[in-house]
């Protein structure tokens, strides 16, 4: 880690935004319910600001037409009037990931397959949205069925980065983060299995967690038992925007078995703690078993200075581990995964044909497992947790970066090549993110600062913190983002 810190850059200019999306989630609630602004005026400014800057970064799909989104604007301002708010999120305009059902939406979960498929029901997180006043006014861009992370489909086209709109905005919840990062929208809904929260969040310089297996309902879903990967989550320009629609996802649901009884409204209060003698463990590339591109390591050790200003202690660490075992472990039980939920499409050799690669590849594998296997994998994961859980009696968080690489080139599937080293899956360059999965822990992605050839490609952390931690979790992003003032960067393509 170096010894000094380089000085943050100068300010940039104030972004050049319609006045009510220069709000913060948090204060744009509140000037709508204190009618300072209505839904209406909120709509009118989202639509205008999509048709300026959508175009540039494909980020929110099978958008519905503005005089039916207007109608319902209204409404809620007539409810307003009648002293009826639906909660938090009165208004706010919303565009729920493409890859679960929405009501009266087109759900494609970015595959041919299921082109111009418009759904009935609502997945249980966007249900929760909807009842607390959100407007869905389309889809975030994703992914065919959220594999890989590089946000691009047959029907959609490829998602651009919102710093740079030529590159990845990462994925699977890449329209997700560009929309958010652009001012799209005051935050957005993503779901995280191998890091679709995270690596977006990292490659557009905005806040992703992922939150706790259980926190957030993940469903509907055929198997509600062994499916514990994928979760869904929060996604904003700050912490307290974070927390805000965090409060509406959380929440035990009887349909979920595993999920927990708390009280989601802790997420939406006060952030601030004292984080003197706060120890956190810096995991950085776990001693040399990732491949990193080069630039992405230093500036994420720089970055670790703003926990030190805040009262934190960093001290590398490494896991007891053996980190191939773990890699291979998640191969298997995310193949299991897969195959679970797409092998009827793969049994239809019509439907198996448009298909893309490596959702064969994960169908095909997962098929061949037999149950020794996974049991075996299983034993591996329950390990790797012990490890992190033994790392847990010493340091109070985990740190290492979100994303192994900075943001590729658009038209790039995936890096083959990283820090001179072949990638041999096409998500291999993502490894870094599997220690949370792997780990069934809260882990939250912050930025890290901007590097890379032009010095303008964004980079993140992951913050972790043990089993259920998810409220301390937070806090530590607030008090880091305090501390650097990360959520204060805007994308340049609003600075005018």
């Amino acid at each position: 880690m170096p010894s000094e810190i380089t000085p943050p850059p100068p300010p940039p200019p104030p972004p050049v935004l319609p006045a009510p999306l220069a709000l913060d989630a948090v204060a744009l609630s509140q000037a709508i319910h204190r009618r300072e602004l209505s839904c209406v005026e909120l709509m009118q400014a989202t639509l205008g600001h999509i048709e300026r800057l959508n175009p540039q970064v494909n980020a929110i799909v099978a958008a519905l037409e503005p005089e039916g989104l207007l109608a319902q604007a209204r409404e809620r301002d007539e409810q307003l009037g009648r002293g009826q708010s639906l909660g938090v999120l009165h208004g706010f305009p919303q565009a729920p990931k493409d890859i679960a059902p929405a009501a009266g939406l087109i759900t494609t979960r970015g595959s041919p397959l299921f082109k111009g498929q418009r759904t009935r029901t609502d997945a249980q997180v966007f249900a929760r949205m909807r009842d607390a006043g959100a407007v869905f006014i389309g889809r975030t861009n994703s992914p065919e069925f959220g594999l890989g992370g590089h946000t691009y489909n047959s029907v959609y086209g490829a998602t651009g980065g919102a710093f740079d709109p030529t590159r990845s905005a990462g994925g699977s919840s890449g329209g997700a983060a560009a929309a958010v990062a652009l001012h799209l929208l005051p935050v957005a809904d993503g779901s995280d299995m191998m890091g679709s929260l995270r690596t977006p969040a990292a490659f557009n310089h905005v806040f992703g967690f992922r939150p706790s297996f259980g926190c957030v309902p993940q469903g509907p879903a055929d198997e509600v038992f062994f499916q514990q990967f994928g979760v869904s989550g929060p996604m904003a320009r700050n912490v307290p925007d974070l927390g805000l629609l965090l409060s509406v996802q959380a929440g035990f649901d009887a349909r979920q078995p595993l999920t927990r009884q708390q009280d989601a409204s802790v997420y939406a209060g006060p952030l601030g703690r004292d984080f003197k003698g706060t120890r956190i463990g810096w995991l950085g590339d776990l001693g040399g078993h990732l491949a990193t591109e080069p630039g992405v390591l230093p500036l994420c050790e720089q970055a670790l200075r703003h926990f030190e200003a805040v009262g934190c202690t960093v001290e590398p660490v490494l896991p007891q581990a053996d980190f191939e075992r773990v890699w291979q472990a998640w191969l298997d039980l995310r193949s299991f995964t897969v195959a679970g939920n797409y092998a009827l499409l793969y049994d239809d050799p019509l439907r198996r044909a448009q298909l893309k690669p490596e959702a064969v590849w994960e169908i095909e594998r997962g098929l061949a497992l037999t149950g020794p296997q996974l049991f075996r994998a299983s034993a591996v994961r329950s390990a790797w947790y012990q490890a992190l859980r033994a790392l847990f009696e010493r340091f109070d968080y985990l740190v290492l970066p979100s994303a192994q690489v900075f943001p590729f080139e658009l038209a790039q599937h995936w890096p083959a090549q990283v820090g001179g080293r072949a990638m041999d899956t096409y998500h291999r360059w993502m490894e870094v993110v599997i220690a949370a999965t792997m780990g069934g822990l809260p882990a939250l992605s912050v930025p890290a600062g901007l590097g890379g050839p032009q010095g303008r490609s964004p980079v993140g952390l992951q913050i972790i913190g043990p089993a259920q931690a998810d409220w301390a979790v937070l806090q530590m992003g607030h008090a880091y983002d305090q501390a650097g003032g990360f959520s204060k960067v805007r994308s340049p393509l609003l600075v005018g």
